[in-house]
């Protein structure tokens, strides 16, 4: 029972690493555009 349950935390951490690393990279993107399409200032 106890390996069963490691193994889920393992495949729980990978899924979170995953969601954490595209929020990631779309943090980035919106960043990056951000810079290079500045907002108007009036």
């Amino acid at each position: 029972m106890s390996e069963l349950l490691i193994e889920s935390f393992k495949v729980m951490g990978m899924g979170m690493l995953g969601i954490f690393v595209v929020v990631a990279i779309f943090y980035g993107t919106i960043v990056g555009l951000g810079k290079v399409f500045p907002a108007d200032k009036e």
